[in-house]
């Protein structure tokens, strides 16, 4: 009996740690690790990156904000109405199994249009995580956000670079293409022929921040280099 019982014990634990394991490889980042994972140390060498999301005709006019414990702040003034950022994890979808990644670093180059009305939304969703929230508390506070029209309603002609060679955007696919972003209110993807075969145009219908994102991948890096269009 008692062999039987340990027979028992051992086939539940091993159930037990099977399901762990499965549950660790669907959700490899369950929650959100040291802040300090998420910071650049050298403040520089971040400035650095944020500027290598666009050409540098553009991100050596730009603003450049860097991220410390307390949120963003704007390290270089710029001239030319273009801010240029590295997004952390959290700015992906509330669902995305690398919400909470500490190694993804997205360089990104607002224009004037989308500095004002996209910005912001990467802004508070960093002030909220930075407050002790948890990812759906960060939603439900940007929805409230919008009801209320704290957060602006997104201007026409919004977009950003995303050249970077130095960029992690997910563990599957690296640095992926460089690409160019345009922002609009929430519309399908089929209306603008994206995400179909053989279209250059991908898209993501993001409710929570009430807009689609079209990603167009292009054949160079900020640098002028040619992209590896084998990858991915």
């Amino acid at each position: 009996m008692l062999r039987a019982i340990g027979l028992t014990v051992f086939a539940s634990v091993f159930l037990l740690n099977l399901s762990a394991l499965a549950q660790t490889a669907d959700t490899p980042y369950p929650r959100m690790a040291a802040l300090d994972q998420y910071l650049i140390a050298d403040s520089n060498a971040e400035i650095d990156l944020a500027k290598s999301a666009a050409p540098k005709a553009i991100s050596d006019s730009a603003e450049i904000m860097v991220l410390d414990r307390e949120g963003y702040k704007t390290a270089v003034k710029g001239t030319n109405g273009f801010v240029c950022v590295v997004e952390r994890s959290w700015t992906t979808t509330v669902d995305d199994p690398q919400f909470w990644n500490p190694k993804l670093r997205g360089p990104i180059c607002f224009n004037a249009p989308a500095a004002r009305t996209y910005l912001p939304i990467t802004i508070a969703k960093t002030n909220l995580i930075l407050a002790g929230k948890s990812k759906t508390q960060m939603a439900e506070a940007i929805q409230a956000a919008f009801d209320k029209k704290e957060l602006p309603a997104l201007e026409v002609g919004s977009m950003c670079y995303m050249l970077s060679k130095g960029g992690y955007l997910n563990d599957s696919a690296g640095r992926w293409h460089p690409h160019v972003m345009f922002f609009v209110p929430l519309t399908e993807a089929k209306a603008w022929g994206a995400n179909l075969p053989g279209s250059p145009m991908i898209a993501n219908e993001d409710s929570l921040d009430r807009l689609t994102i079209f990603m167009v991948p292009v054949s160079t890096w900020s640098d002028g280099t040619a992209a590896d269009t084998a990858k991915n």
